[in-house]
């Protein structure tokens, strides 16, 4: 099973990416931890890519599909893997594609839909130990003492990219860049919504049983 996890930052897409690996024993494989393991090991590709990090560039999409399609290449995704954060663009979604022309396209893309709202609430409400790095929530999370580590006792902080004005231009961006992909894979009859309002749990649930269907 080849699933693509699509949704706008802080939606939990990551979270019901390794949950939905553990269920059906597929691998995770997220973009990121591809750039960092090329790198570490030294590989060609690792080595392009992190030419292109060094100068504060942009990977293109051209290495990075290469990139994925390594990685996917591999005997533990044989029988499939889960997709995060990539493809991140239309371009990068008809590059993957053609990539995978031969060996069959991607059997569902998962949209866990969230509103903008809810998304500013979220993730505005998010708060962070600078001392030893456990993570809050004013609502969801909420620390014992207001403001204050329940682990270590130092004052919990809001990171820059959790502020209101950050969180809506990283919206923006998803809409302008990222949200074309939700018709892309429509039109190719594999796209499915699930309400990400609910509990995790829930959501979690309601993409099992679409997949499973």
């Amino acid at each position: 099973m080849k699933i693509i996890m699509l949704g706008a930052p802080g939606a939990g897409k990551g979270t019901q990416a390794k949950m939905l690996a553990d269920r059906f024993g597929i691998p995770h494989v997220s973009t990121g931890d591809i750039f960092r393991a090329n790198i570490k090991e030294g590989t060609e590709l690792g080595k392009k890519a992190k030419a292109y990090m060094d100068a504060g560039e942009l990977v293109p999409d051209e290495l990075t599909v290469d990139l994925l399609i390594d990685r996917i290449g591999k005997e533990d995704c044989a029988n499939g893997y889960i997709l995060d954060g990539f493809p991140r663009t239309l371009n990068q979604a008809e590059k993957l594609t053609e990539a995978l022309a031969e060996s069959g396209n991607i059997d569902f893309a998962v949209n866990v839909d969230v509103p903008d709202e809810a998304i500013v609430v979220r993730m505005s409400g998010r708060r962070v130990c600078p001392a030893c790095g456990a993570s809050y929530h004013i609502v969801n999370i909420p620390t014992k003492v207001p403001g204050i580590c329940d682990r270590c006792g130092a004052e919990v902080v809001q990171r820059k990219d959790d502020n209101p004005e950050t969180v809506q231009n990283r919206l923006d961006v998803y809409h302008e860049q990222t949200q074309p992909l939700i018709d892309y894979y429509k039109a190719l009859g594999c796209e499915v919504d699930v309400d990400g309002t609910q509990s995790m749990q829930d959501v979690f649930e309601a993409i099992v049983a679409r997949l499973e269907a």
